[in-house]
């Protein structure tokens, strides 16, 4: 696994990173709700958590040095049929050849289906190396989305997947540009001559 890790930030620095797109997927549940807050001393922070019933759905995304391209929630049962399918509607529009689909190494990524759809658009596609989420500025995204999901406190899945749309149409061009910086994707650097 180190062994893979340092390949890894061997050739980091080398790739053009408005060429890279990370896939990945997380979670959404309709019982959300902030995990910390601020009351006065010695008080107890008065909130409605809710509990019993709930829903949970997936959600996929695909993060570039621009903005967020593209979200997709769904069912848990329906995991290894969402990745190529998001492929095929959600990126493959805007994957151009020569751009480099990263994702981890869950099982449902390595499937033929998601490396044919990678490829029939011309791109090619790049696995993480083990145990490296600080290399995915994607999950940089999903805990900021996370964070802001819970704040929201929506109880249906028709309201969570609305306030989805909503936060990422907060994120910009800068924010999404400055989490590939974080996780090492460095913007090329210009030499004068």
């Amino acid at each position: 696994m180190a062994h893979r890790r340092a390949q890894w930030a061997k050739y980091q620095d080398r790739i053009d990173p408005s060429r890279l797109v990370f896939i990945d997927e997380t979670w959404t549940k309709t019982n959300m709700a902030p995990l910390r807050g601020w009351a006065p001393r010695g008080e107890r922070i008065k909130a409605k958590v809710p509990h019993g019933h709930w829903e949970d759905h997936d959600l996929l995304g695909g993060a570039t040095p621009r903005p967020c391209r593209c979200a997709m929630a769904h069912r848990r049962t329906n995991q290894r049929r969402a990745v190529p399918a998001l492929c095929r509607q959600g990126s493959r529009p805007t994957l151009k050849p020569g751009d480099i689909v990263v994702m981890d190494n869950l099982g449902s990524h390595k499937s033929k289906a998601v490396r044919r759809a990678i490829r029939s658009a011309g791109a090619k596609l790049f696995l993480l190396p083990k145990y490296s989420p600080d290399l995915n500025p994607i999950e940089k995204l999903f805990a900021k989305l996370k964070h802001w999901l819970r704040k929201a406190a929506r109880r249906t899945i028709d309201a969570v997947c609305n306030a989805i749309g909503q936060i990422l149409g907060t994120v910009n061009s800068i924010e999404c540009r400055n989490y590939f910086i974080e996780a090492g994707y460095a913007q090329p650097k210009v030499i004068p001559l």
